[in-house]
């Protein structure tokens, strides 16, 4: 079972909304990366059993012989390590916001052994979903050579601003290492908020007004509304994507770039930057790395890649869809959230077929 990038995408914005959080919000995924460089708690080694397990649910699946898309859960039997999987996963969804699991053998299962086991694990994390709009369920983040200016940023060996993906986690398996750099940054969105509410409060409620997003031609439009918080139930959800909410408005026919809008992105960014509250980790082989795309923003620093293509910076992307145990109300109100991003989505691919239309004549 996967999703599709249309039906992530709205599962991953159907965020319920009550009103702007104007006090500070405490909680473990409040953390500044100064207090938690040294500490192991969001560590986790896999054990010798661990290791055993994963490799006899490997050659389950593969002895299976469905392709990588038709994997189910049952494919990939982990009988003692599911109760790890749940660990991580409540981590990551309503408590720090991340994790860090090491120790995967990539080395000893290759390239393609190891996209089978990290695919099969997000089965167990919750549903995987399409990452672009050829709807591959894998990424593969590595240096192309292609020309920057024609690819995505992932596809260079340049730095990454900090953003969030459209998918309630994302997961990152590191392959190979780079030769210097690649290092992958991580701040709590909540942190952000926090110190953003105490220093310029006044730029709070931008966030709760719509951005324009970038889509790069996705979903055939150039760019949508989207909210960059939302506030409800006590959580607070954040997607970012300050070089996506830029960029928007150079379109031909997009809106002037406000003065209040450019404050609050330069902000929030600043924030975002501070040496104190960002954590640096540098992924080493079999290290994966989960995120919540609501509580974390992420970024990487540029790299150098090693000569031999063989040892290039290579990590396996999975995006997963969480199901929430939320109340009814909550699940209703999320439906709901749906109508206006579908009527923005399709009033912009309205425009621009209008606009196409009017070039041609």
């Amino acid at each position: 079972m996967y999703k599709s990038l249309t039906a992530q995408t709205l599962h991953y914005f159907s965020r319920p909304h009550e009103a702007p959080r104007r006090t500070p919000i405490a909680g473990p995924a409040a953390w500044r990366g100064s207090d938690l460089a040294a500490s192991s708690a969001w560590r986790h080694p896999l054990s010798p059993g661990d290791l055993d397990e994963l490799d006899r649910a490997l050659a389950t699946a593969k002895a299976s012989g469905r392709p990588l898309h038709a994997l189910r859960a049952a494919d990939f039997p982990l009988p003692t390590l599911t109760h790890r999987l749940d660990a991580w996963r409540r981590e990551v969804a309503d408590g720090r916001g991340f994790a860090l699991v090491q120790g995967f053998p990539v080395e000893r299962w290759g390239p393609d052994d190891s996209a089978i086991a990290f695919y099969s694990l997000g089965l167990h994390l919750g549903i995987p979903g399409a990452q672009n709009r050829d709807g591959d369920l894998l990424g593969h983040v590595r240096d192309t050579g292609e020309d920057p200016r024609a690819v995505r940023a992932y596809k260079t060996a340049s730095d990454l601003s900090y953003h969030c993906d459209g998918a309630d986690l994302v997961g990152l398996l590191c392959l190979e290492t780079a030769r210097r750099g690649g290092l992958s940054r991580i701040v709590s969105s909540i942190t952000v908020y926090n110190a953003l509410l105490a220093e310029q409060p006044e730029l709070v409620d931008r966030l709760y007004e719509p951005f324009l997003f970038d889509t790069h031609g996705d979903g055939g439009v150039d760019y949508i509304p989207l909210h960059a918080c939302r506030y409800a139930g006590g959580r607070l959800r954040t997607f970012w994507h300050s070089d996506c909410f830029r960029s928007s408005h150079e379109y031909e026919r997009a809106p002037a770039f406000d003065p209040r809008e450019r404050a609050a992105l330069d902000a929030y960014d600043e924030i975002a930057s501070r040496p104190e509250l960002h954590l640096d980790m540098e992924l080493a082989k079999g290290d994966a790395q989960l995120l919540s795309n609501h509580a974390i923003l992420h970024a990487r620093t540029a790299f150098e890649d090693h000569a031999d293509p063989a040892r290039k910076r290579h990590l396996l992307r999975l995006w997963i869809s969480i199901e929430s145990q939320a109340p009814l109300r909550e699940r209703v109100a999320r439906l709901r959230d749906r109508v206006p991003l579908l009527a923005a989505l399709a009033r912009a691919r309205i425009g621009r077929a209008v606009r196409g239309r009017q070039r041609r004549r």
